[in-house]
């Protein structure tokens, strides 16, 4: 079997040379592992999050490596913060030709109808309205660069449903339709959006498996390839993939980073 050390080489290992990125919710997780692809393939990075320890820890392993990284501590929830992410990625590497929207949160899972205002208010908030309003400030510079891509992360838990997941799901499915429409729009102006919807070796299921283990492997058996994706090598390369040019003719897609589990519900 490939090890996941094998799998970080699949792709050119400069195919994003010259290319700027913006990932947010990059401290750790997802965000994290799509950074290090896209770092790995040559692109400049701005990572941004509100967890400022993780991410000066993070950004800083990412420079002492030879990396173009640079961080942007940030709370989603301050209405200027979009203008202020896509500012600061252009005003410190020049450009952007992608912006990676995986940054959301969320309160603990609870029943559709003990769901409060608060609770969706925080995920959407994080979620579908900040990924709208980065899009759109992201979108004129994408035009100067002569086109570029959008990944906007969505979740199982909307495509498939999640008990107790209410809120969080109709955020996700709320991306994913948003996704669609910009596709549609800003193809001809060589914008591509798409959507991934991955299974991933997070904190969250770590201490799951800590502290569950029997539920976690329920987890893995509904995965055909039974194991969960890892951040830096399943789910950051396909994600660099998008971005790429070998996926020019991609686009409005949402792709089950998975393991296969989505397909065989």
């Amino acid at each position: 079997m490939t090890s996941a050390s094998d799998r970080s080489g699949y792709s050119h290992p400069r195919s994003l040379q010259g290319r700027v990125a913006i990932v947010t919710g990059a401290a750790r997780g997802v965000g994290k592992g799509i950074a290090t692809a896209l770092l790995q393939r040559g692109a400049s990075v701005l990572l941004t999050d509100i967890l400022d320890d993780v991410l000066e820890a993070t950004t800083a392993g990412f420079k002492e490596a030879g990396l173009q990284a640079h961080s942007l501590v940030a709370d989603l929830r301050d209405t200027d913060t979009p203008q202020r992410i896509v500012d600061t990625a252009s005003h410190t590497f020049g450009a952007i030709h992608a912006l990676v929207n995986n940054a959301v949160a969320c309160n603990e899972p609870k029943a559709f109808g003990d769901i409060s205002a608060a609770d969706y208010d925080l995920v959407y908030d994080t979620g579908p309205r900040v990924t709208f309003a980065l899009m759109q400030a992201v979108h004129p510079h994408l035009l100067a660069a002569g086109g570029g891509a959008i990944v906007n992360i969505g979740s199982a838990a909307g495509t498939a449903g999640e008990r107790n997941f209410g809120a969080y799901a109709g955020a996700k499915e709320a991306i994913r339709g948003m996704s669609k429409v910009a596709a549609l729009e800003w193809g001809r102006d060589g914008i591509r959006v798409n959507v991934v919807c991955p299974l991933a070796e997070t904190d969250g299921l770590k201490v799951l498996r800590d502290l569950d283990p029997k539920r976690y492997q329920q987890v893995v058996s509904t995965t055909a390839l039974k194991r969960i994706g890892d951040p830096a090598t399943d789910i950051g390369p396909a994600v660099a993939f998008l971005i790429g040019d070998d996926a020019a003719y991609i686009t409005g897609q949402t792709i089950l980073l998975d393991g296969g589990a989505g397909s065989f519900r």
